[in-house]
């Protein structure tokens, strides 16, 4: 079968980890034809001149005001129109690497599922066991995200199962059929610019009936802190940054987008309430 895989990869500097993001990508072994799209959001480290030395990848550029979801928004916007009905697209992170059959892993793994959206397991080299997450659950009553590896054992940590079943995928290396975004829609970064914007997407898919799945041979590996931290914050950065995880409109916009009329009708009491909590026990 011939078919594309379109890598949508935001990048806004750390150059050096687009390179080697990019070195992994150019070693994959696999069947399909790989379109990597980096959509550079005003890196100013040297990004736009190593991008325009590189044939073989597609920039498109911003002015530092996409954030992620406005970056991936862009990408698909680009690739969309691009693909067939066999083709896929996948949403890395540039501080991500993996070995040359993780691309092919991803695809075998949403065939295997009925074409489900396919999320990575993510690893610390630097830590024993090397697994530190595997996919999210939400639990919207509460105003709460957790991971699947803390419902785990000791050994299975060590062994994981060969697929797990997440409520909500992340965008560091998830792997969708490009078909899904046809029928039930894109991202809003309007609303969700940066955080909960890929569990916003990932959340509406699987209430369409699409299954999501994580996949033990699909994991990237990236640095020991990733993704949410707010560490360097001050409290009115964490309350209000677009960077920051704990941003409160932006957890209130998304417990409202996945929650039921009941649950949006009483999100921001429930909200107040955990807030006043957490500073309690504080």
């Amino acid at each position: 079968m011939n078919f594309s895989v379109f890598v949508l990869v935001p990048v806004f500097n750390r150059l050096h980890h687009t390179q080697t993001m990019v070195e992994c990508l150019r070693a994959q072994e696999t069947e399909a034809k790989l379109v990597i799209v980096i959509i550079n959001d005003g890196s100013t480290d040297g990004t736009a001149e190593y991008l325009a030395e590189q044939p073989d990848l597609v920039e498109l550029k911003g002015d530092g005001t996409l954030f992620w979801g406005g970056a991936m928004e862009r990408g698909l916007q680009y690739a969309l129109p691009r693909c067939s009905e066999d083709d896929y697209i996948l949403f890395l992170n540039n501080d991500t690497y993996f070995a040359p059959g993780y691309v092919d892993a991803l695809v075998r793994a949403s065939r295997e599922n009925g074409d489900a959206a396919v999320g990575s397991m993510i690893h610390d080299a630097n830590v024993q066991p090397p697994l530190v997450s595997i996919g999210a659950r939400v639990n919207v009553a509460r105003i709460r995200v957790t991971d699947i590896i803390d419902e785990l054992s000791a050994a299975e940590r060590t062994d994981p199962a060969e697929f797990y079943f997440p409520d909500a995928l992340s965008g560091r290396g998830t792997l969708f059929p490009a078909v899904i975004f046809r029928q039930y829609g894109t991202l809003v970064p309007k609303l969700l610019p940066h955080y909960f914007a890929d569990y916003e997407l990932s959340m509406r898919f699987r209430r369409k009936g699409v299954r999501l799945v994580v996949s033990r041979d699909g994991f990237v590996i990236s640095p020991p802190i990733y993704g949410n931290s707010t560490e360097g914050m001050t409290l009115t950065e964490r309350l209000f940054s677009i960077r920051s995880s704990r941003n409160l409109r932006h957890t209130l916009t998304f417990f409202c987008l996945v929650g039921t009329p009941m649950q949006r009708l009483t999100a921001p009491l429930r909200l107040l309430a955990k807030a006043i909590w957490q500073g309690v026990r504080r």
